[in-house]
């Protein structure tokens, strides 16, 4: 069977306040064809459909719009589940209604194991979905410990019997599969995430998803990428860039070929709907950045512009480069005393200790040389060992 494995649409987000509606309304379109040409057996979309747990009415739309023409009037099956941005009872809500069309909608981790049949090749998909399971959406206390390293272990151990005991469905004759939105040890961040942890309480070692699944889809992390584990574990990323973090990120949906009891066959699709988010640093100023926007560089592009400066920007320039290009979020001028000032702190940051203080001592007494006893004094104490 042909799988297709996507995660955090995040519909309803906005970048520094623009609308990304219309670039989600396109990523929509080019998933529906996709599905279409690539002939996918079944979607799997790990989380974070929303960006808020009370999304804007446009973005729900979107979203049943989507379920719609993906699941293809019950011809295709379909399995969502809840992010840590995604209210899990208003994503589960239209559940029955969803179950007709053969769209599968998980909002709290449970006991939920789906039989999935394939109609095109006979063959049966086995799934175990786990919503976002933190504590109180697992409606247990993990641990009384307060230590990150306990209650992160505490944590990894409930997922880890959560996970074994659904794997107990698994069989030899049917496509064994795990999905959830979580957090997995090793796995690479972006900005555009917002913690789904207090410190690394909510992260859980790979071992706790290695349960037989031979394929494990995940959701949370925007990056695409397979983790290294014991287990065929892999994030299919954002399908739109949502920080300047992932400026230059190519962005994708998952499909794998899979048969009972074989490892599957994993593919990348890149997407092209998406706008892509890019960094100019302009380092000769307004010259250089009138030269760009005159070539045309970026015409489709979100841009961060940082510009060097001899002298202050008139609210004129700003405005004429917003109006030159509509992409342009943020322009940040850089100053030749602040680009002395940041050399000054790298500088500092690389001189050794007892001049440090020798230059701190100055300071707080008008500019008088501590004694070398003083000095030597400083360092011992710097020196000596704690508690």
């Amino acid at each position: 069977m042909r799988i297709l494995h996507t995660a955090d649409w995040h519909f309803g987000r906005q970048l520094e306040g623009r609308s990304r509606l219309e670039e989600q309304e396109a990523f929509v379109e080019e998933l529906s064809q996709l599905v279409k040409d690539q002939s996918i057996d079944l979607v799997l979309i790990a989380g974070d459909v929303y960006d808020s747990v009370n999304p804007p009415a446009a973005a729900e739309q979107l979203f049943y719009d989507a379920l719609a023409r993906l699941a293809d009037n019950g011809n295709r099956p379909v399995a969502v589940i809840a992010g840590n941005h995604d209210h899990p009872d208003r994503l589960a809500a239209a559940a029955p209604l969803a179950q007709k069309l053969g769209v599968r909608l998980a909002g709290l981790p449970e006991d939920r194991i789906e039989r999935i049949d394939i109609a095109r090749t006979g063959e049966q998909a086995c799934l175990f979905s786990l919503p976002y399971p933190s504590e109180s959406r697992l409606k247990e206390l993990l641990s009384e410990q307060v230590e990150e390293e306990l209650l992160r272990a505490a944590y990894s151990d409930r997922v880890k019997y959560i996970a074994a005991q659904q794997a107990k469905h698994y069989r030899n004759d049917t496509v064994n599969l795990l999905m959830s939105h979580i957090y997995v040890l090793g796995g690479a961040e972006s900005e555009s995430e917002r913690p789904i942890q207090v410190g690394g309480a909510y992260t859980v070692d790979t071992a706790a998803l290695a349960v037989g699944a031979q394929y494990v889809a995940l959701g949370h992390l925007h990056r695409p990428q397979t983790i290294k584990a014991p287990s065929l574990m892999r994030y299919s990323g954002s399908p739109l860039a949502y920080s300047f973090s992932e400026a230059g990120q190519a962005k994708s949906v998952t499909v794998l070929d899979v048969k009972p009891g074989e490892a599957p066959k994993l593919e990348e699709l890149f997407l092209t709907s998406g706008r892509p988010l890019t960094r100019w640093r302009a380092e000769d100023g307004l010259a250089q950045v009138h030269a760009w926007l005159e070539e045309g560089k970026d015409a489709r592009a979100w841009i961060d512009l940082e510009i060097h400066m001899s002298e202050a920007m008139s609210m004129e320039q700003i405005h004429l480069l917003r109006k030159a290009h509509e992409g342009i979020v943020n322009i940040r001028p850089i100053y030749p005393e602040m680009e002395a000032a940041a050399a000054s702190s790298v500088s500092m940051r690389s001189m050794p200790m007892d001049e440090l203080f020798r230059r701190y001592y100055a300071r707080q007494t008008g500019g008088a040389e501590p004694e070398a006893e003083l000095v030597k004094l400083f360092m011992e104490l710097l020196e000596a060992p704690q508690g």
